[in-house]
């Protein structure tokens, strides 16, 4: 599976959310990090693998779309 761990991560945006794992698409079986927004509800998202380590042009910058904050590996 993917190198993503599980651990807190700050989203380029500013909100924090916890990586719970890595999931498959049932028809594609396309990698996909499932994580928890930690704020409001704490709703449960799914997002493509490939897509959580991109690099995001901003205008006055290049950053990460999500940077790990705290590792759960010890």
């Amino acid at each position: 599976m993917n190198s993503i761990k599980k651990g807190i991560y700050k989203h380029y945006k500013g909100n924090l959310y916890e990586v719970i794992g890595i999931a498959r698409h049932s028809e594609t079986l396309e990698e996909m990090v499932v994580y928890k927004a930690l704020y409001g509800e704490g709703d449960i998202w799914v997002r493509p693998a490939r897509m959580w380590n991109e690099i995001i042009e901003l205008p006055e910058k290049t950053v990460k779309r999500f940077e790990l904050v705290e590792s759960d590996i010890q």
